[in-house]
């Protein structure tokens, strides 16, 4: 059970018609819920007109004049010393303003490291940055180019030829085992789990699956690569980033060069796709000294190939899954051990085992996961950090498990589903993964896959079907906060700093404020994306929906409480009390009695009032203490593989999601269907290729570093439940990450049931599918 996750609900439109309050236990009834306008219509993205234009300014299309730009050159060694690095040649060459190294860089603190705990830090990768000559992983930035062009840039810093001393370095995975450690806790989750007897329940068990899982590095690609505009105006930092944490990152800046956190400003409106490697690396730290030194506005965009050494993406992992069964296919026993790595400059848990404690009911459990020390760039958060590759162990285990019994996948997942959390024995707030399994199956035509390996065939193409289950926890960031403003023309204003990054955030937080003003959408302005805003947590961890609609809910509040003040005894609303009140027609009115309202025009206008203002607060989650809350889906794949060359395609992928109530189904399915577009990468081709002689990463573009592209992708289909979690802000949970988990075990399952071949590592390449 998740330690990170108010309750509002009438009844409300599900898959299965209208769902009444009194179905759903412990759910309160909104008034504001039962008379919705928007929420749960699709609407497009507001800031798709903008996109389209081209108008939409990015990090590193801001601006400014006498801007210089920075050009990186890296270590080719995991570890040692800078022995010479003569810069003479870049200096004197065409355009070059300034070459900083360690020499001449100024004094800089440590980045404070980001956590689910610490959410006013965003560093990634804890350690100095180019204070010393000491080389740490194979990549690191040994000197910062500025140029009057980017191309002059690049070329000065192809003449700095650094010459280093080495000393061994840990590189090795397997070699690295032997001193794994195994810490107390996963995030915020003690690692270590054991539950009954789980050695006699293997010894009893009628059958049981024993495997181990690989899954490889994989290395962050989003369409706008890493970058900033920055510049300083006298002691005051002005950083223009590509950022999912706003705030974190100005207080980390503010850390590193000793300044105030109100003397550093970050503006990042748009962000060209995240998925965890947006926060602070070494080169906003980088380019905001250089900019210092130049005494000029600098701007650092990453190469593809400096993203791969500078960036942190998802760990390497070896997992045990060991499933022990009765002969009706009841769980009698679970095992999920491995190895991922962490080096203690990384923030960042892959925390894969902890999938298993929450899908399915066994009496018998031992979980523990170990990290490895290397000699590497810090690994970060990506999409699903643990939940992606733990899914994948587990759900081909419960694959395997099935086929051994003789029992239908989604028969097996039916008698081991819970109706409580199997670790804390918490009940589900709302959790209905089977129904999900039924509304996909029946959709796909699960009916029609033949439970025998290899028995269906077109030509060379073996033809098979698989199906895994997804898994996210619910989060809420507390503290998220959301400044609500209306003026005298009764137009609303939202504000808060949070992040665009593709997914739809205004266009969501508008349908949000405008149910819950009562106002039609076109009285609504959403200004996001910087840090002059009120405080808007992350977007990460799927929380920031739901942070922001817990803020805009506890706004509305202050707001009603305030207009009822400003309205005084001259009104006929007067004697009320908020609680007395709901928003309605542009204005305020009594719940029971609709002829005593007045407009917010009217109270302003006799207070004399051009607008008024408040702010509303996110509070702690603390539903998550009493109950078990996830998100769940069921995921189908049918797909074909070559029996001459190995070669995978995938025919069809449908995902049916189990996820609370949906607040906008246009920019909910394009999220489901890009994070199962991310699993299709995850199971087929992404895999970051490094040289455990050197530390290299030799995977440095998209050329070498394998993306899905179009003809990758089949068609893809998405449903949900659509019920509503009686205890999270409208009745939803985060869906930005549910959609890549389970994704690669349901292709990898798909895939033996069309050949009768097993493959347990990722990603399923050709070569391991040589089937004549």
């Amino acid at each position: 059970m998740s330690k990170l996750q108010n309750a509002i609900v009438g009844g409300v439109r599900t898959a299965m018609g209208y769902v009444p309050t009194s179905w759903l236990p412990g759910g309160t009834p909104d008034p504001l819920i039962e008379r919705r306008v928007t929420l749960g219509t699709q609407q497009s993205r507001i800031d798709g007109a903008e996109k389209v234009r081209g108008a939409a300014r990015f990090a590193a299309e801001i601006p400014m004049e006498r801007l210089l730009y920075a050009s990186l050159v890296h270590s080719t060694i995991a570890r040692g010393r800078i022995s010479e690095l003569d810069v003479s040649a870049a200096e004197a060459a065409p355009g070059v303003a300034l070459v900083m190294t360690h020499g001449n860089a100024p004094k800089m603190a440590l980045p404070p490291p980001i956590g689910l705990t610490n959410l006013k830090a965003a560093g990634n990768n804890i350690l100095p940055v180019m204070q010393d000559a000491e080389i740490r992983w194979n990549g690191q930035v040994v000197a910062v180019v500025l140029a009057e062009t980017q191309e002059q840039a690049d070329h000065a810093a192809s003449l700095i030829k650094p010459r280093f001393e080495a000393t061994p370095a840990r590189t090795r995975f397997e070699q690295a085992k032997a001193d794994a450690r195994t810490p107390d806790s996963l995030l915020i989750e003690k690692n270590r789990l054991k539950k009954g007897d789980v050695k006699a329940a293997f010894e009893a068990a009628a059958r049981s699956v024993d495997a181990v899982f690989r899954t490889p590095w994989h290395n962050h690609n989003p369409i706008e690569p890493n970058a900033a505009t920055i510049s300083w105006q006298d002691d005051r930092l002005i950083v223009h980033d590509a950022t999912q944490m706003l705030h974190g990152t100005a207080v980390s800046l503010a850390k590193v060069f000793g300044i105030k956190e109100s003397q550093v400003y970050v503006s990042s409106p748009f962000v060209g796709g995240g998925f965890g490697g947006k926060a602070l690396w070494d080169h906003q730290i980088l380019g905001a000294a250089a900019a210092k030194l130049a005494g000029r506005p600098v701007r650092i965009a990453l190469s593809r190939a400096a993203m791969h050494r500078l960036i942190g993406g998802r760990s390497q992992t070896e997992q045990r899954v060991a499933l022990a069964a009765d002969t009706n296919g009841k769980l009698k026993g679970l095992i999920h051990h491995g190895f991922s790595v962490k080096p203690p400059h990384s923030a960042c848990d892959e925390a894969f085992t902890l999938a298993a404690r929450s899908l399915y009911a066994s009496e018998n459990l031992d979980i523990v996961q170990h990290t490895l020390d290397l000699d590497v760039l810090a690994n970060s958060f990506m999409r699903a950090p643990g939940e992606a590759p733990g899914t994948f162990a587990v759900e081909s285990a419960m694959d395997e498990l099935a086929h051994a019994l003789g029992l239908d996948p989604i028969e097996l997942r039916r008698r081991n589903v819970g109706d409580k959390d199997p670790v804390s024995g918490a009940p589900h707030s709302q959790s209905n993964l089977m129904l999900a399994y039924e509304l996909g199956a029946k959709r796909f035509g699960w009916e029609r896959r033949v439970a025998t390996p290899r028995s269906r065939r077109e030509g060379e193409w073996l033809i098979g079907m698989g199906c895994a289950t997804g898994s996210f926890p619910y989060m809420r960031v507390p503290g998220t906060s959301v400044r609500m403003t209306i003026d005298g023309k009764g137009q609303v204003t939202v504000s808060s700093a949070a992040h665009e990054m593709g997914m739809g955030t205004a266009t969501v937080q508008r349908q949000i404020a405008a149910d819950r003003l009562g106002l039609p959408l076109a009285s609504v302005t959403v200004r996001i994306g910087d840090t002059s805003l009120p405080f808007g947590g992350m977007a990460g961890g799927s929380s920031q929906t739901a942070s922001l609609g817990a803020a805009v809910n506890a706004a509305s509040g202050k707001l009603a409480g305030e207009l009822l003040r400003l309205a005084g005894n001259d009104t006929p609303l007067a004697g009320l009390r908020a609680s007395d009140v709901e928003f309605a027609d542009g204005g305020l009115r009594k719940i029971d009695e609709p002829s005593r309202h007045e407009s917010f025009t009217s109270i302003l206008k006799r207070a004399a009032r051009s607008e008024v203002s408040v702010t509303g607060e996110s509070g702690a989650p603390l539903e998550v203490l009493k109950f078990s809350m996830y998100s769940r889906s069921a995921v189908f794949c049918e797909l074909r593989v070559s029996e001459v060359t190995g070669e995978i395609r995938i025919d069809r992928l449908l995902g049916s999601f189990d996820c609370g109530r949906i607040l906008n189904p246009r920019t909910a399915a394009s999220q489901f269907r890009g994070g199962m577009i991310m699993g299709i990468g995850m199971a087929l081709t992404e895999e970051t290729l490094f040289d455990e002689r050197s530390g290299r990463i030799m995977s440095g573009s998209i050329a070498d570093y394998h993306v899905p592209v179009h003809l990758d992708v089949p068609d893809i289909d998405v449903v949900w439940t659509d019920i509503p979690d009686p205890r999270t802000p409208m009745g939803a949970r985060g869906i930005g990450e549910i959609g890549i988990t389970g994704v690669a075990a349901a292709i990898a399952n798909a895939a033996f049931n069309a050949t009768r071949k097993r493959v347990r590592d990722l990603p399923l390449t050709p070569d391991k599918f040589q089937l004549a």
